[in-house]
């Protein structure tokens, strides 16, 4: 199994060509999972749920003010029961309730990097909810539950957004502002010495987090995808840059 983070910045990303998104496409195109379980920030839920379907997933275009052609875009991939099946058991054995969904469609945070990753749609897709209220810990425990899979070939993305502030977003911006980095930095910093009881106070100890971070549902996807990794695990950056000042583009995978 591997587990990786994704940013997935605006909705545009999925008809974009840049070195972002070249990045994406060469990943995709030498590891090729079973199955892929992404956790999206737009998949939010007061408690853990699960898509649970073995039929074409609908693209929910959940967004508004973009070309109509990025409203044309599908990405048909299935679900899987059975493999759903054995993410509820992983999560069982460890105390963990999760909810079965009968949610049909993927979000823009699932299927916008997907459609990068494996543009074929031809591998199944489970997608995991996130609860921003659960403390960092919590958040933790959930992904590394799933280190239950281990053997399994499956792919775990966290999509979201480290530094994701669009108050302070800035469009005509080209240069990334220091505070944003400031804080990518010490959070990258962190994750390679496995500081886990420093992550779980990130509000509190991080350089500007509470501005990196106003509200969670963006940022917890990446502590879900380092919880799945497994305790060894350190990061590994692919790809970093900022648009618009500071909307934090990030492709971590962890080794």
């Amino acid at each position: 199994m591997k587990s990786v983070f994704i940013s997935h910045g605006a909705p545009t990303i999925a008809l974009e060509q840049n070195e972002f998104t070249r990045t994406l496409q060469r990943f995709g195109a030498t590891y090729k999972p079973e199955a892929i379980l992404i956790f999206s920030a737009h998949y939010e839920r007061p408690s853990l749920h699960i898509t649970y379907t073995d039929e074409p997933y609908e693209t929910i275009h959940d967004f508004g003010g973009f070309s109509e052609h990025l409203y044309q875009l599908t990405y048909p991939a299935r679900g899987s029961k059975k493999i759903a099946d054995q993410i509820v058991e992983a999560f069982k054995a460890h105390q963990i309730p999760v909810k079965k969904d009968g949610l049909t469609g993927l979000d823009h945070g699932s299927w916008t990097v997907l459609k990068h990753l494996y543009p074929e749609a031809n591998i199944p897709v489970i997608q995991l909810s996130v609860n921003p209220f659960l403390n960092f810990k919590k958040q933790y425990e959930t992904g590394h539950a799933l280190s239950e899979l281990h053997d399994q070939n499956y792919l775990v993305v966290g999509s979201g957004a480290t530094v994701h502030n669009l108050r302070l977003l800035e469009w005509e911006k080209q240069t990334p502002d220091e505070w944003a980095v400031e804080f990518d930095d010490w959070l990258l910093d962190r994750l390679k010495l496995h500081h886990t009881e420093k992550l779980f106070r990130l509000m509190e100890l991080a350089p500007y987090a509470s501005r990196a971070v106003p509200r969670a549902e963006h940022f917890v996807p990446i502590l879900l995808a380092f919880g799945a990794a497994g305790e060894s695990s350190r990061p590994e950056v692919l790809h970093r840059h900022y648009e618009f000042g500071n909307l934090s583009y990030l492709f971590v995978e962890f080794c």
